[in-house]
């Protein structure tokens, strides 16, 4: 048994909770495969819910939120890890209803977890986090489909964490990006990360009652939902690729079929929390090297635990931009 700390949330009231740092035994862990030293995580908009009480994220308090972890492993039952090796956990039921990353531990099945691929440090793989996963996955599925000659790349919600790392992948790969954005202070820092277009959420909206439009995307990073995914399918060029993995905006789709059945569109989802093991190990070695942003700390900010309080509220009303990273 070890003793350590942790962001804990606990219910103070009907329907409040506060978090705070706690401080924790190894024995209040669930059990599992193996036992982690956290070195770094990082905040989600996932993680935030979490915080603040959503249900549907955490259904059970007291509860350590945090969905990303990297560290080095304590203890093992499995020969697949051993004690000294440095790993990632993302995704599955970590920091959801298993305690997460916000503490010093973590106890995780085996499955759960990825051996840091050469070339990455456990602090880079935190500023990238699920938030760089899941823009390493729908990068993927662009690039399997889409050369940079066959048009540009639409990402929205571009400042956010997986818009700002999709933007530095693709333009990094040579790919000409667009960029979407609410925030007009912005512009400097999207194209410092490699966009060579900037569209206003206005622009991204306008005319959306229209069918279809003139082709303009051969890719789209879609992070937002609503009527912005609905916009950029129908602007989609001929066999464009739509990849969309956020519902911020909102979780509906008014759209018709004919970009579908006129253009062949592709629409994609990318769902990273339920990544098969080796394509997750495929896209975790490939953020390790070809696709490692060249700006990675330039759009992310490292904090404490008790920086969390006031960096969740900022997630949680729009504010953040960037990636935002935590040292345990």
């Amino acid at each position: 048994m070890k003793t350590y700390k942790a962001y804990h949330v606990e219910q103070t009231g009907e329907k409040e909770y506060t978090g705070a740092i706690k401080e924790l035994s190894t024995n209040q862990l669930p059990e599992g495969d193996v036992l982690v030293r956290v070195k770094y995580s990082s905040l989600n908009y996932k993680d935030a819910l979490s915080a603040s009480g959503n249900r549907g994220v955490t259904k059970t308090y007291p509860h350590t939120p945090g969905i990303d972890a990297a560290g080095i492993v304590e203890a093992s039952i499995t020969t697949e890890f051993k004690p000294g090796d440095e790993v990632i956990v993302t995704s599955y039921d970590l920091g959801m209803n298993t305690s997460g990353g916000f503490g010093q531990y973590i106890r995780v099945p085996a499955g759960w977890v990825v051996k840091l691929p050469d070339g990455l440090s456990l602090r880079e793989s935190m500023a990238l986090g699920t938030a760089g996963f899941t823009a390493g996955m729908a990068v993927a599925e662009i690039e399997k489909e889409i050369n940079p000659g066959n048009g540009p790349v639409l990402v929205t919600g571009a400042t956010g964490g997986v818009g700002s790392l999709a933007v530095s992948v693709l333009a990094k790969l040579g790919y000409e990006v667009a960029g979407v954005t609410g925030k007009e202070s912005a512009h400097d820092y999207l194209k410092n990360l490699g966009a060579s277009t900037i569209l206003t959420r206005e622009q991204a909206l306008e005319k959306k009652e229209r069918p279809i439009f003139k082709p303009r995307w051969a890719g789209v990073v879609d992070t937002v939902g609503g009527d912005i995914l609905a916009n950029a399918i129908k602007s989609a060029t001929l066999n464009g690729v739509v990849t969309a993995c956020g519902n911020v905006a909102s979780p509906d789709l008014p759209i018709n079929v004919f970009p579908f059945i006129l253009r062949g569109v592709k629409l994609i989802g990318i769902d990273s929390q339920n990544c098969e093991m080796p394509h997750r190990e495929k896209i975790w070695k490939k953020l390790a090297e070809d696709w490692k942003p060249e700006h990675l700390f330039d759009m992310t900010r490292e904090i404490n635990l008790d920086d969390l309080p006031h960096e969740i509220d900022q997630i949680l009303k729009g504010k953040m931009q960037g990636r935002v990273f935590v040292k345990l």
